[in-house]
């Protein structure tokens, strides 16, 4: 199940990337929606550091 939730952690830094780019490619024709995606990009950032920094707490648990 471990392997299962480290590759499924790097999922959110590839929606996170997506949404980058999209924001770059909105960027002049709809501001608003780019900010949006901006946004959502940084959460899903720090949610994946988050839920890495967990993880290695767990394991790291587990393993004492």
């Amino acid at each position: 199940m471990n392997k299962l939730w480290k590759i499924l952690q790097y999922g959110y830094l590839i929606i996170a990337i997506l949404l980058f780019i999209d924001a770059i490619l909105n960027w002049n024709a709809d501001r608003e929606k780019a900010y949006i995606y901006l946004g959502f990009s940084v959460f899903i950032t720090l949610v994946f550091f988050f839920k890495r920094h967990f993880r290695k707490k767990v394991e790291s648990r587990n393993n004492k």
